[in-house]
């Protein structure tokens, strides 16, 4: 009776997030989330098992949240997948996330290039490995033509290397003749970055209870909406994106100015 009365209890809450998952669509969608993926380890260890096991899980879940931003309009989706201080880990580890996009890739472009996604990335790729890059590269090739929803990975991405490199190469434009000094603006700036063609993300989720932004987007954030869940990465799905969502359309963004009532 008690296992029944649970189910029942799932049930409903399952479709009360379904009923509030339709009632996003009635108020304005973020255009661009970023999410910063974390807890595949912690998730593995709960279970008694090794840390690569919590990283396939994980790409299921990248998966199911493209399939629920795709659905509801999202404009651009930046997942942290992999960071410039990644590499720290065992090397085990590290080998495993390097083939994960090419197996992910191997079975979801399909259903990409079938659902107009398009896939890009940002990050250094000297460092990674050719069988990744190559995966990336097919996925981006492919996909290229469609207008739909971008999935957008951070690749070997660090946001202070990111915004070093913008300011070289703005020393060497400067030098060259090619920028005038007093041309320099933000918007200006923001085109030496990795994510010049994308508009700056309005909403920000991380995982797992932490509550950092480890090197992720810094100048890109500025003004981002965000929000921090415990639930660790593979067990994130439509609930948690309807709370993150139900938050962001709760907030006044008002980009350090007033509201017209508050003037």
């Amino acid at each position: 009776m008690l296992n029944k009365l649970k189910q029942w209890k799932r049930q409903q809450g399952s479709e009360d997030y379904d009923e509030r998952y339709r009632e996003l669509r009635n108020h304005p969608i973020p255009e661009h989330i970023a999410i910063i993926m974390d807890g595949n380890g912690r998730w593995a260890k709960k279970r008694a098992m090794p840390r690569v096991a919590g990283h396939h899980e994980g790409m299921k879940c990248v998966r199911k949240v493209t399939r629920l931003a795709n659905e509801l309009g999202v404009g651009t989706l930046t997942l942290y997948a992999f960071s410039t201080e990644n590499w720290k880990r065992p090397k085990m580890e590290v080998e495993f996330l390097m083939k994960l996009p090419e197996e992910f890739l191997g079975t979801f472009l399909p259903e990409l290039i079938e659902e107009n996604v398009q896939v890009k990335m940002m990050g250094a790729t000297d460092a990674i490995p050719e069988h990744t890059k190559r995966a990336v590269q097919k996925a981006i090739e492919e996909t290229k033509e469609n207008d739909g929803l971008i999935l957008n990975f951070a690749l070997n991405y660090g946001s202070r290397s990111e915004i070093l490199d913008g300011v070289k190469h703005v020393l060497n434009d400067v030098r060259s003749g090619i920028l005038d000094e007093e041309q320099l603006t933000e918007e200006v700036f923001s085109t030496y970055l990795m994510t010049k063609n994308l508009k700056d993300p309005d909403l920000l989720i991380r995982t797992s209870g932490e509550i950092r932004l480890s090197n992720f987007m810094l100048w890109q954030l500025a003004y981002t909406e965000f929000w921090f869940t415990d639930v660790l990465w593979p067990d994130f799905g439509k609930e948690e994106l309807v709370e993150a969502i139900e938050a962001y359309q709760g907030r006044s963004r008002r980009f350090g100015g007033l509201q017209s009532e508050e003037s």
